[in-house]
C-alpha cells in the first residue's frame, strides 16, 4: 500500500485491523476482536463530525490516525454497553428499541 495515496489506501482497507496497521496503531487483539465494528462505526461517526482537510496528504493522514486512535481507546476505556454506538444498545424505556423505519432502506 505504500505506492496508493491516501484515498486509495483508504479504499482497500476493510477490517479494524487494517485499519490500526495502516496507521501504525499499536492495539491488544483482544479488544479489537469484541469490539471491531465498534470501533470503526465510532470512527466513522468521529469523522462524519469531523472533515478532513482537504488538499494536503499528511494532515488528512495525521487526522485520519488521531480520530481512529481515540475510537480504539474509547473501547480500552470502556465497552459497547457504556458507548452505545448502534443503535440495539441505546433504551427506551428499558427495553432496546429499534424502529422498523431506521432499518428500511
Amino acid at each position: 500500500m505504500e505506492d496508493l495515496s491516501l484515498e486509495e489506501a483508504l479504499e482497500e482497507l476493510s477490517t479494524a485491523e487494517d485499519f490500526l496497521d495502516y496507521f501504525g496503531i499499536a492495539y491488544d487483539p483482544a479488544v479489537v476482536h469484541v469490539n471491531r465494528l465498534h470501533i470503526l462505526q465510532r470512527y466513522h461517526d468521529y469523522l462524519a463530525n469531523n472533515p478532513a482537510p482537504q488538499g494536503d496528504d499528511a494532515a488528512a493522514r495525521a487526522h485520519y490516525q488521531r480520530f481512529l486512535e481515540l475510537a480504539y481507546r474509547d473501547f480500552t476505556v470502556s465497552d459497547a454497553v457504556t458507548e452505545k454506538v448502534f443503535a440495539v444498545f441505546r433504551k427506551a424505556s428499558g427495553t432496546a428499541f429499534v424502529p422498523l423505519s431506521s432499518i428500511q432502506r
